[in-house]
């Protein structure tokens, strides 16, 4: 970001002043009718332009100096008959990710009880499966069960589920369900082709039915053009409610999937990214996830105010590494961010009279 504009921003703020920077209040209409022509002339602004757009929105709803921490656990990894082509744990993919049988409840717990002392209010299971065997579902429903014990969020990803397994799930207390729907529709059947697109949207949509928070977003770096990030946002934006989490992953290639060369990212057209997701889901808590090892300081810090306010801390995500938390500690100190609090994780935030 222009370095003259930050100092701007710093001293009007520092003056009390943060208003008469044209943010209009009540100025982010929640729409589920998004179209891509929209994103795209989104994504396509001025890039201070877009940035300062997007945390006028972010700012209305949200506390712009607070982040959610979520902490995910591995319950049961490799052996997945998916062929999802960035996955290290897919059967079909050879990165000798030997299959493992699933977590045992109490060291599931024992792990949740740590995240919860370095600071997570949410903690999220995943496990390797297309979708959950019914044998497999009471130990699910006791770690749903152990973690609200905890005083902590519950999150959930199992693949595919049926409606008994989705209302087993809500019985047990579960908060939120991650599906994501990985890309866009076009350009789906070029990652996975064990599953459709509408097979991943369906399951979102029995997920909220049976009132279930939805954690939905998607993955960059795959080999996608412009318009299929944007798709990715616009159909997470059109759904009948938007997502209450939107994870942005960026590819983390490994070796041995069909995507172990992919070119990264461009930076600022990840910053651009979080910025028309959160514009477009003005409510959602949008997720910097996978790949911030990847990323430089000044690129979180240009994702926060673009809108991002969840990570996820603790050294792995499922099987790839991710940011200590000290590393984590140190950059917010230096951007004076602190982690959200478990009632501000629940609720959008009321901007300041």
């Amino acid at each position: 970001m222009h370095a003259t504009f930050l100092l701007y921003l710093t001293a009007k703020h520092a003056l009390g002043e943060i208003n008469e920077l044209n943010c209009v209040q009540n100025s982010s209409e929640i729409r589920t009718n998004w179209t891509r022509e929209e994103a795209e002339a989104l994504y396509n602004l001025p890039f201070n332009d877009l940035l300062f757009k997007a945390h006028c929105v972010h700012r209305e709803h949200f506390d712009p100096n607070e982040v959610q921490q979520s902490q995910l656990l591995s319950i049961k990894t490799g052996g997945c008959p998916e062929d999802c082509a960035y996955c290290s744990q897919s059967a079909r993919n050879n990165t000798e990710l030997s299959a493992s049988k699933m977590l045992e409840v109490q060291m599931v717990l024992e792990e949740a009880k740590k995240a919860k002392e370095s600071g997570a209010t949410r903690y999220c299971m995943g496990a390797a499966w297309r979708s959950p065997k019914d044998r497999d579902m009471r130990a699910i429903e006791m770690m749903v069960e152990g973690v609200k014990e905890l005083g902590m969020e519950s999150c959930m990803t199992l693949g595919m589920l049926t409606p008994e397994q989705i209302l087993r799930l809500k019985d047990a207390g579960l908060d939120y369900y991650n599906h994501n729907i990985d890309t866009s529709e076009r350009y789906y059947s070029e990652i996975i082709t064990t599953r459709k697109f509408s097979d991943r949207i369906d399951t979102l949509n029995l997920v909220k039915e049976a009132g279930i928070k939805v954690c939905s977003g998607g993955i960059v770096g795959m080999g996608e053009k412009d318009m299929d990030r944007l798709d990715m946002l616009v159909s997470l934006a059109t759904l009948d409610e938007h997502p209450d989490s939107v994870p942005i992953n960026m590819l983390i290639p490994i070796e041995g999937t069909p995507l172990q060369d992919a070119e990264p990212v461009d930076p600022i057209d990840f910053v651009r990214l979080i910025a028309v997701a959160r514009i477009m889901m003005p409510k959602s808590h949008v997720r910097l996830s996978a790949g911030r090892t990847e990323m430089s300081d000044e690129t979180q810090a240009m994702s926060f105010f673009a809108g991002a306010n969840s990570i996820f801390k603790g050294d792995t995500l499922l099987t790839t590494d991710n940011p200590e938390d000290s590393k984590d500690a140190a950059l917010f100190k230096r951007l004076g961010i602190r982690p959200m609090g478990l009632k501000s994780c629940a609720t959008a935030h009321e901007p300041a009279e």
